[in-house]
């Protein structure tokens, strides 16, 4: 009877220990963004620390070389903007210059968030591509099901990201026909829609018939995650990717709200730039962020577990290859393709005195960001530093 209740004893032990290594199995699954409750906002998630530290005598020789051409392309510290290269998550090399404000004399530190201009097309694509990964959305769903009075039929999701869309720029309808909007009134994504809805304006060309760069498909892009998400793109933005990253110094403007917030722009010659009534629009631009903030975006966009790897592959698909050329354009982002197979992927910006510079090289895992708040071309010039970390026909001697 003893070695009964023993033996009971023992099998209620090992009943017990099997349970809890099974809870323990249970929490370590992780649902894709496509298991998510419908509920439940799919999130981009940050990476994983890359487990590869650069050697201090790689990173003294890589950080002399950089700052021998930031000197060359920016001399006397004329860049006034954030500056930052890595490799591996690491920071090579940073620097911080400038005034964020020429009257207040404010100085442009790490926690300075600048405008980012049109490198903000890469982060609304990022969360569409969220959407599109837990099947909220499809890359080749009419726009027409999404947005109410959406007048083109054949736009596609994935001809707003990939710009062969044919809708007009909103900057030139709203500009040059003083019939079609009252400039002293702010526009809007939604004022947008109405006038392609009411205003009889015409595509550009017949959808998916050739590329075109415009600022309207992604303006139309934020709608669209406002209509998925049930939330403003401002809300969107920063519980699917500020939040969860620690893009703390990230933002995107409010013009009701962050006017006396935000970093103002200057011309080159130190002249501010004011707000106009185009800068109500977001979704094409009006993110504020730092380069430290942009390296975790970075490195969230890179990981493994970032998309399904049929969807990420279709990202870096060459959309614009109607005549043979290098100069391309995925889903959300630009890209030189050379006949040797190597591939270098970018985004570059510019609204009012702002330019930005986005170079993601994922196969040598190495981040390039560079902002501006005072006009100057000089910004993309740092597309050059990618021949320190690959083999890529730039040429780091200061010239274009």
């Amino acid at each position: 009877m003893a070695l009964l209740k023993k033996a009971n004893i023992a099998q209620l032990l090992l009943v017990s220990l099997a349970m809890v290594s099974c809870a323990k199995e249970i929490k370590k699954v992780t649902l894709t963004d496509a298991q998510l409750p419908k509920n439940v906002l799919p999130i981009v998630k940050p990476s994983i620390k890359d487990s590869i530290p650069l050697t201090a005598n790689y990173v003294a020789t890589q950080k002399q070389k950089i700052e021998n051409f930031y000197k060359k392309n920016w001399p006397n510290n004329s860049m006034n903007g954030s500056f930052l290269v890595a490799q591996n998550g690491q920071i090579i090399y940073e620097k911080y210059n400038g005034y964020g404000n020429f009257r207040d004399k404010d100085s442009i530190t790490s926690d300075t968030p600048l405008h980012i201009a049109s490198v903000s097309k890469v982060l609304t694509a990022t969360v569409v591509l969220k959407l599109v990964n837990a099947k909220r959305l499809d890359l080749d769903q009419k726009v027409s099901t999404l947005l109410d009075h959406f007048p083109y039929p054949d736009i596609t999701v994935r001809t707003l990201l990939n710009h062969r869309s044919g809708l007009r720029n909103y900057s030139y309808f709203t500009d040059r026909k003083a019939n079609i909007w009252d400039r002293k009134k702010t526009l809007t994504n939604q004022d947008v829609l109405d006038l392609m809805a009411t205003k009889a304006i015409g595509l550009e060309f017949r959808t998916d018939s050739r590329f075109a760069y415009c600022n309207t498909n992604y303006a139309m892009l934020a709608l669209i995650i406002e209509k998925v998400t049930k939330l403003s793109y401002i809300e969107a933005m920063d519980k699917m990717l500020f939040q969860p990253l620690g893009m703390t110094h990230s933002f995107v403007f409010d013009i009701n709200k962050d006017k006396k917030k935000i970093v103002p722009s200057y011309k080159a010659n130190k002249v501010e730039i004011g707000i106009d009534y185009l800068d109500g629009v977001y979704g094409d631009k009006n993110i504020y962020a730092t380069p430290r903030d942009l390296l975790k975006f970075d490195l969230a966009r890179n990981a493994p577990n970032f998309l399904e790897p049929e969807l990420w592959k279709e990202v870096f698909t060459p959309y614009s290859n109607e005549r043979k050329g290098t100069k391309n354009y995925g889903l959300g982002i630009r890209m030189i393709n050379w006949e040797t197979g190597q591939n270098f992927y970018f985004h570059n910006g510019w609204w009012h005195g702002n330019t930005s510079s986005y170079v993601t090289l994922p196969k040598e895992k190495v981040t390039i960001i560079a902002l501006s708040n005072k006009m100057t071309k000089n910004t993309y010039a740092v597309r050059k530093l990618a021949k320190l970390f690959g083999d890529y026909p730039f040429k780091l001697e200061d010239e274009e």
